[in-house]
């Protein structure tokens, strides 16, 4: 485990370029994130193991600058991946020649202190005998919440959250609303209701039944990007996700898949209580647009945005429109307060 010096919580306008904000009941809220890499200093980085009782869960950071005892605190964004692809691959690849692909490099340069996690039997995590469905997710970001906490000394902490990464960022919203500034769900799905690519994945309904882990291999991973809307994504970005992400194996835990088959709804609007960006592609088969709009007007908070990416299918994050959503993101967790 990374052993860093604690950071003070005292607030502080951000300086050094990287940010201008406010403390608004409680909750640190960055009215202005302008960083500039080149001009703010170098990209600094850790991991870190969360403790979810025997289970050791591989936490990544990333910010302009290692933490100094005492300083101002940058506010945190935390990245929740999804069913097939581990943390750094999804948040933190690298795409020889094809230009930025790294969430994490992005919004560290926008002033935020960035962190992910691989969940219990992906990446670098425990490989244990469950199926790492949505409420283990929960609970890997509870002991997540915990190290994040002592080691930026702030108590509330934005999170985004890809497909059924979004599922798992907003179970954890339900269950700690205390702990979620700011809430983006990319690519998520309500009921299921007409989802031809739910659909399609509910034929093998049973195999994730009586399997907690399923084959994940090449194809598989080039298949994120095709199966919605070919050509929304360089055919190079799922050769390097792949060479990335099998390096920890050919097989994925079942347990999100089979929750999104057989035991939607697994998040209630109602129980939400924080500000929520709901983001989806164009093209994305994962979830109706009619099914999501109904998730988005049950929703309690009046700060909410519903934005619909034309021309992205599903991997938005890792597309061609993958700049149009880093400004919705960084609009919306930097929107000055009301």
């Amino acid at each position: 485990m990374h052993d860093s010096r604690g950071v003070s919580r005292r607030t502080m306008l951000v300086s050094a370029g990287l940010g201008l904000g406010a403390l608004v009941d409680g909750t640190w809220r960055p009215v202005l994130a302008q960083a500039n890499r080149a001009s703010n200093g170098p990209m600094w980085r850790a991991e870190y193991a969360a403790k979810k009782g025997g289970v050791s869960l591989a936490m990544y950071r990333k910010r302009i600058g290692a933490p100094k005892e005492a300083e101002p605190p940058l506010p945190v964004l935390f990245l929740v991946h999804g069913s097939s692809i581990s943390a750094q691959p999804s948040f933190d690849l690298t795409v020889p020649g094809k230009g930025e692909y790294s969430l994490m490099n992005v919004f560290a340069g926008y002033g935020f202190d960035v962190w992910t996690m691989d969940h219990e039997g992906y990446g670098k995590s425990t490989r244990t005998g469950g199926n790492s469905d949505i409420a283990s997710g929960v609970e890997d970001l509870k002991a997540a919440s915990e190290v994040v906490a002592r080691e930026t000394g702030q108590r509330h902490f934005h999170f985004y959250g890809g497909s059924s990464g979004a599922l798992r960022a907003a179970g954890f919203a339900m269950a700690q609303p205390e702990r979620v500034d700011r809430l983006i769900l990319e690519a998520f799905t309500w009921t299921g209701k007409g989802s031809p690519t739910l659909g399609k994945r509910a034929e093998q309904v049973e195999y994730y039944r009586t399997h907690n882990r399923r084959p994940r291999g090449r194809d598989m991973i080039r298949s994120i990007f095709t199966r919605d809307k070919p050509g929304t994504s360089d055919p190079a970005v799922a050769e390097a996700l792949a060479d990335a992400e099998l390096q920890f194996g050919d097989t994925i835990p079942t347990g999100t898949y089979l929750d999104m088959t057989a035991n939607l709804p697994v998040v209630d609007p109602l129980r939400v209580k924080s500000p929520v960006l709901m983001v989806r592609g164009e093209y994305d088969g994962i979830a109706t647009e009619e099914d999501l709009l109904d998730f988005f007007r049950r929703l309690p908070n009046p700060d909410r945005q519903f934005i619909v990416l034309a021309g992205a299918s599903h991997a938005v994050a890792l597309g061609l429109s993958r700049s149009q959503l880093w400004h919705v993101i960084r609009a919306f967790l930097t929107m000055p307060t009301a």
